[in-house]
């Protein structure tokens, strides 16, 4: 008892908090209680020795892992061999030196905590095992189940890793005709042009979202689909997930509509425009001067529409490719030339100065009336939004292999959210300009077509209330 009090004492003036009891029972009923840290036990005890307490504390779970040291006079070899046996994690032969209990105590306690420490990180491994596990089922069963065709493939190679059974049904090939042989040898080169686009596009935005191509099946059917596509990590590789939605009979069925309803519309168009230029001749009688603005307002929309029809057929005729750009190798400076003077009408009733600097001879593989049509377009834009007494120029250079357009007006301008969705169909920056300025809203959404048949870039660079500049972007030598 005296060692007990003096052993307590010193541990309590290093900071430790200490419960002695004399007796194994007494000291088993405790740990169960309240599980201390770390024993001290010694072997010679009233009762019970410290052999059979050690056992009992080890054969219960909430007292399994206390650490336990013995500390004991007795100095033979086998002692200290069965305290290990037993389960203890050191041995102490008094007399004991504080020094030494304190290093063993420190030694053992940081073991103890690096112990629980650990399992609770191998707990928490465990459980986010677990969650990732689930994960990974789930999401191999919408794989496997997902009406849409998907593909994983390699970032780098586009090696394809895996498929579900959509893509095969859809394409028409066995698994192993596809699993683990390259985007290449799938698509066809136009798709597969497409397919390369998207993923640079994707490496800078992490995604990308309904993107159209032509998908050759494995008969020879070609199937258009739209692509979305998204950056995933797989097995720490950097992997690209495909989603395919195979659009083809939507696509018939919108062309088949857009076409009868043209028609539908263009001719009754055409004979009403024919009546009203027919009225405005005088030839039927004399109008008011309320009935001649009434019949102008009947005039400019009954063009407008007609040119709303002529826009939309062009623009899914080009989508479609039933319109293809022909390239052949020609002069721009005679269609700037020429897209000046068809519009120099228009600039002089919008009291719009209109300027060519013209270019010496610049020969490019154009389609001659595309380009016009683009020309034209971009001029026509420029002068309807520029104010009176504006102005809006055309002009060309050499930049190393490439030839740049500018069109650059003093209009408005356009904001910046808007810089790219201008160019997409029916999108235009104020919603009243359809009606104010007599625009279909598909003008720069075909001019991008028609450059982009060129192996161009469009693009537009605007400051609110300065005016805005449209660029083009053509290769020297790009024929074919």
């Amino acid at each position: 008892p005296e060692n007990l009090a003096l052993l307590s004492q010193m541990l309590t003036e290093k900071g430790y908090k200490v419960r002695s009891v004399t007796k194994g029972s007494t000291a088993i009923r405790g740990a169960k209680a309240v599980p201390p840290d770390l024993i001290l036990l010694d072997v010679k005890m009233p009762e019970m020795n410290g052999y059979e307490v050690c056992q009992q504390l080890k054969a219960n779970d909430r007292t399994r892992d206390i650490p336990i040291i013995f500390i004991s006079a007795l100095g033979d070899v086998f002692d200290k061999v069965k305290a290990f046996q037993v389960g203890g994690v050191d041995y102490i032969t008094k007399p004991f030196q504080i020094e030494e209990v304190l290093a063993r105590l420190d030694t053992h306690l940081t073991i103890r905590h690096l112990q629980i420490r650990l399992e609770v990180q191998n707990s928490q491994l465990q459980q986010q095992i677990a969650e990732k596990t689930a994960a990974e089922d789930k999401f191999a069963k919408a794989f496997r189940a997902c009406p849409n065709p998907i593909a994983i493939a390699t970032y780098d190679s586009g090696q394809v890793l895996e498929i579900n059974k959509s893509f095969l049904q859809m394409s028409g090939y066995k698994a192993a005709e596809v699993i683990n042989h390259k985007i290449a040898e799938i698509y066809s080169s136009s798709a597969l042009a497409v397919y390369q686009q998207a993923v640079k596009k994707c490496d800078s935005q992490g995604f990308v979202h309904n993107v159209e191509l032509e998908f050759s099946t494995k008969s020879g059917q070609v199937k258009t689909v739209l692509l979305s596509m998204e950056l995933i990590k797989l097995d720490g590789n950097k992997c690209t997930l495909q989603i395919l939605n195979d659009i083809t009979e939507r696509k018939r069925l919108e062309n088949e509509f857009i076409s009868l309803v043209s028609h539908e519309l263009r001719t009754p168009m055409t004979s009403t425009i024919g009546a009203l230029d027919l009225l405005n001749s005088g030839q039927l009688g004399t109008l008011s001067d309320r009935g001649k603005q009434i019949l102008q307002v009947a005039i400019r929309n009954s063009e407008r529409l007609i040119r709303l029809v002529n826009d939309i057929l062009d623009l899914e005729r080009m989508k479609s490719g039933k319109i293809a750009i022909k390239l052949k190798r020609c002069n721009l400076q005679p269609l700037m030339i020429q897209a000046t003077e068809t519009m120099q009408a228009m600039a002089e009733k919008a009291q719009v100065q209109l300027i060519l600097e013209e270019p010496s001879d610049l020969f490019l593989y154009l389609d001659s009336d595309r380009m016009l049509q683009t020309l034209i377009n971009l001029l026509s834009n420029g002068i309807k939004f520029t104010q009176p007494g504006g102005r809006v120029s055309l002009k060309a250079s050499v930049q190393q292999d490439l030839c740049q357009i500018i069109i650059q007006d003093t209009g408005r301008g356009i904001p910046e959210d808007k810089l790219e969705s201008v160019f997409e169909r029916f999108q235009q920056v104020d919603a009243s300009d359809s009606r104010s300025k007599g625009g279909t809203g598909l003008g720069l959404a075909i001019c991008r077509h028609i450059i982009e048949g060129h192996n161009g870039k469009i693009w537009v660079e605007s400051r609110l209330g300065q005016g805005s500049s449209f660029y083009i972007s053509l290769p020297l030598n790009d024929g074919y």
